[in-house]
């Protein structure tokens, strides 16, 4: 049996494959839109089908269906039979979905944007007609996720989010030209052809597993219930981030064309290490939770736990401490030409320098969140979750008018130390278990300050606009391995440990 290091690096591999893609997304974005109000428009479309993937799709479905499926492969019971009642459901229950987005468009914008102009306002409820349908084909390429997660197959579906990318990518160069008037409609059609992308590039591995679709609503398989009490509270509680983020857009709208923007190429950066890294490591450690808590190990969970926490941090805090030293570069090199100004550089730094304060939050969320399911214990992240909205909300309200996006970000930041200091209060006694934890790090926190000083200053005296961002992650990332090796953390990466 494979491991979960091996595991959760095949995962990274795969993800760091698609975010390479998704960077390609932002640049060719920021070049043929910048921070405008028609990518304001279409980010603001875009926002509840995102939204409802994040709670019904790959959160909370896939991360509910995971440990029921799996209790079925050890019972040896009908696990696809339980996967078909899933997928007939969905395919019922999405267009009514999608229908419904499509009508009520002219009611729920004008909540979502209360700031926009009425011509921008327009243009957001058009291109959510376009755009909508997407909620369809991620949710049951979500579930497609589940079912091969649960069978230990993580780089097909890590992989998968590529051709969305992909899509938005051929949106952006070639649909975009088809509309002269409004280019961003194009974005909307490649967005819609990579989410179809996404749903059916996995069905390849799902016949190589054996899994074999029988369409049935009724009777409902006993799991499907089972999954539906994970499920709801697991809706709130990965709710937050994405309520954060409607509550930061709505704000945001008041802040003229280019707020909205600048918090989601901000929130595209910060997001790079959690979706490869943290996103990973959690996916690769669900099943395994799942399973040791279904054969009584709890042993076994709780140094699966201890091994996700340490690995999360030694990879996302030096990915911080790197952003900080070199953020502005990075944003420059990337971003900064077309359609996207030196102004817009400025206001996406200030907002990714307090994203990137809740970068290691954020990340152990991912992973508690899931070492709860695992334990049915689904209440605790419900709390959680609510707590850390509360906080985002009162934050957003403070910060808004004195740090504009600044302080919106540094609102969300903070929701995320609010929602994983909860967690960890609740699994105090798992996390008494870990006496490694500590000195692990605190290794760690010696290493993220080389990463710091190396790579601000190779910076200082790197020059041009390639060197100043390459040459500094080459150095810091080649200091920071010789220190792994040399501290002994090394052991975190190596594809052995406790077995499945």
């Amino acid at each position: 049996m494979r491991s979960l290091a091996r595991d959760a690096l095949l995962m990274a591999l795969a993800t760091a494959i698609s975010r390479v893609f998704g960077l390609f997304r932002d640049v060719t974005i920021a070049d043929k839109f910048g921070a405008s109000g028609a990518y304001d428009a279409f980010l603001i479309a875009f926002f509840l089908p995102v939204f409802l993937r994040q709670l019904l799709a790959e959160g909370a479905l896939s991360t509910a269906l995971i440990p029921v499926y799996t209790k079925s492969l050890v019972d040896d019971a009908d696990a696809d039979l339980f996967a078909s009642n899933v997928l007939s459901i969905l395919i019922v229950l999405f267009p009514i979905i999608v229908g419904a987005g499509i009508l009520f468009a002219p009611i729920y914008l004008p909540f979502l944007a209360s700031g926009f102009d009425p011509a921008k306002l327009a243009l957001s409820i058009s291109l959510s007609r376009i755009v909508f349908p997407f909620i369809a084909f991620v949710s049951i390429a979500a579930a497609f996720m589940g079912i091969l997660n649960a069978h230990h197959r993580f780089f097909a579906p890590s992989l998968a989010p590529i051709w969305f990318n992909i899509g938005m990518i051929i949106g952006a160069l070639f649909f975009s030209t088809l509309f002269p008037a409004h280019p961003i409609y194009g974005l909307a059609l490649g967005a819609l052809l990579g989410g179809a992308g996404q749903l059916v590039s996995q069905i390849p591995s799902l016949h190589r597993i054996g899994f074999r679709f029988r369409f049935t609503l009724w009777p409902l398989h006993p799991g499907v219930r089972k999954m539906a009490y994970l499920m709801l509270p697991a809706v709130f509680g990965l709710a937050v981030t994405q309520i954060n983020l409607l509550v930061d857009n709505k704000l945001a709208s008041y802040l003229g064309d280019g707020g909205i923007s600048s918090l989601q190429y901000a929130m595209r950066l910060f997001q790079l290490p959690l979706g490869i890294f943290a996103v990973s490591i959690a996916s690769a450690l669900l099943p395994r939770f799942s399973a040791s808590i279904a054969r009584g190990e709890q042993g076994l969970f709780s140094s699966y736990l201890s091994d996700g926490i340490s690995a999360s941090a030694l990879i996302l805090l030096p990915a911080m401490a790197g952003l900080y030293a070199i953020g502005p570069n990075v944003i420059h090199l990337l971003f900064q030409h077309g359609s996207f100004s030196v102004g817009d550089t400025s206001r996406t730094w200030l907002a990714l320098s307090f994203y990137l304060v809740g970068v290691l939050p954020y990340g152990l969320v991912f992973i508690l969140t899931r070492a709860y399911y695992a334990l049915g214990r689904t209440r605790v992240p419900l709390i959680a979750s609510a707590c850390a909205v509360a906080a985002n909300i009162i934050c957003d309200i403070m910060l808004v008018t004195p740090m504009r996006v600044g302080g919106l970000a540094l609102a969300t930041s903070i929701s995320g130390v609010v929602n994983v200091a909860i967690l960890a209060l609740f699994l105090r006694h798992e996390l008494i278990l870990m006496r490694s934890i500590g000195p692990r790090l605190a290794k760690i926190s010696v290493g993220t300050g080389i990463i710091y000083v190396v790579a601000w200053a190779t910076h200082l005296v790197a020059r041009g606009e390639w060197i100043s961002v390459i040459l500094p992650i080459i150095a810091a990332t080649a200091v920071y391995l010789v220190f792994i090796r040399a501290s002994g953390l090394q052991r975190l990466l190596r594809p052995t440990g406790p077995r499945d």
